[in-house]
């Protein structure tokens, strides 16, 4: 038995050893940096995480922008801010670093707005243990912008940035998207048009060794009912029918019958409003209906979002929604908005294959275990959805480990500050080859 543990021990010893083995003289020199600018790294992140940069506080996304943007110049890159009062936000951060290379042109996505406005009772981070930090938008994603910037100073220190072309968009609206979308997200997308592979640094799932291959899109839906309105004495008669509730209510139980089942497809109903009059306001999405308990309800509004893992399964989502609706209940009709915004979906590819094979490579190699997909109802929409098609190849779900998002407990563990900028800047290294 002591021979096992002597042995054991000595595995453990050696084990890293083992794993640099599988690195470059460069790519131990990217790991190296890494660690000596690590502290430097957790101060700026705290930094950005005091600066209040919830999505309509222009200033202050703007601010955030400002501190990442220095940090990159030092670097080489050629930075600038792109205004964003086109489509009523703040705007976004760009950076460009043309490389001598002839590999991979890379873009990096990552935001600058968190979901905590001004009025929020949470401005400040705080630790809750050696490792773990509590603070808005730490994980989503402050924690996420400060290792692409890690990783492009590592890359720096190593001799190896100067090689490399690589354009990074931080948006300022990711959190809530400027209208119309089309400006909103143009320079991402233009952006896509010039890389070969995008690297998406929104938080995942929360679990460290998993990265995002296909990510579901979010769209809205508006379902509009209307029926005869009349005493209640008179309802399903021929004359007046069943009215507007029954027939949204029909329509509703109709969706979930046809389409629960489907893998990786939600749509859920978020607001209605039912009576004789009903109104919404798009700004506040309130809803306002009026009527009496005798009545037959003349006016439905319900409100909703439709998320599917591909075009071609929100399509045929779209298409089962729309055939339900046209089987009316007598005396009523009804017609569904799917609007022209939103988030597409991120469809998995053979190319996001291969690269979260390299990544999980890159992590490997450095000792940090094999890195695998997160199932796509685990995960939101997020920017890089927009440019998935755009590229070869591409991977999210970078960002730092973390848990609780979008809530006044949001965290971070801050051990994977370092491992996630070693494993990408790694993967970036080999990518640029």
């Amino acid at each position: 038995m002591k021979y096992f543990v002597t042995f054991f021990l000595l595995l453990c010893l050696f084990l890293p050893q083992f794993a640099a083995a599988q690195l470059s003289r460069q790519e131990i020199k990217i790991a190296k940096a890494i660690d000596s600018r690590s502290a430097a790294a957790l101060e700026l992140l705290k930094i950005s995480v005091n600066i209040n940069s919830g999505t309509m506080n222009f200033e202050g996304v703007k601010e955030v922008g400002a501190l990442y943007m220095e940090e990159l110049s030092k670097l080489g890159f050629e930075t600038k801010w792109s205004p964003g009062e086109a489509f009523d936000r703040a705007g976004h951060l760009t950076a460009v670093h043309k490389g001598k290379g002839k590999g991979k042109k890379i873009l990096l996505i990552g935001h600058l707005d968190t979901v905590f406005e001004t009025d929020s009772k949470f401005q400040s981070w705080s630790m809750l243990n050696d490792s773990v930090i509590k603070g808005p938008g730490v994980s989503d994603m402050k924690g996420g912008d400060v290792i692409i910037i890690l990783a492009m100073q590592a890359l720096h220190d190593a001799g190896l940035l100067e090689e490399l072309t690589i354009e990074i968009i931080m948006t300022g609206d990711e959190e809530l998207s400027g209208d119309p979308i089309a400006l909103s997200k143009k320079d991402l997308k233009d952006a896509a048009l010039r890389a070969d592979i995008a690297l998406g640094f929104e938080d995942g799932d929360g679990i460290p060794n998993h990265a995002l291959v296909s990510r579901r899109g979010a769209t809205e839906w508006t379902l509009t009912v209307k029926g005869n309105a009349a005493h209640s004495s008179q309802i399903f008669t021929d004359a007046v029918g069943n009215g507007a509730i029954y027939e949204a209510a029909r329509i509703l139980q109709a969706f979930y019958d046809s389409l629960s089942k489907e893998e990786n497809l939600t749509f859920s109903p978020g607001i209605i409003g039912g009576g004789g009059q009903v109104s919404i306001d798009p700004l506040t999405n309130s809803v306002m209906a009026s009527g009496k308990s005798n009545i037959v309800a003349s006016d439905v509004i319900v409100k909703g979002d439709l998320r599917a893992v591909s075009t071609e399964q929100l399509e045929k989502a779209r298409k089962i929604m729309s055939d339900i609706i046209a089987k009316n209940y007598p005396q009523t009709s009804a017609i569904i908005d799917f609007g022209d915004g939103g988030y597409p979906p991120m469809t998995l590819t053979d190319g996001n294959k291969k690269l979260l094979e390299a990544y999980s490579k890159a992590s490997m190699d450095l000792g940090f275990g094999v890195v695998t997909a997160v199932p796509p109802r685990k995960a939101g929409a997020a920017d890089i959805s927009f440019v998935a098609e755009e590229v070869e190849m591409a991977l999210d779900g970078l960002g730092i480990a973390g848990a609780d998002g979008h809530t006044i407990n949001e965290t971070a563990n801050l051990n994977y500050l370092t491992i996630d900028a070693k494993r990408v800047a790694v993967l970036m290294a080999r990518l640029g080859r």
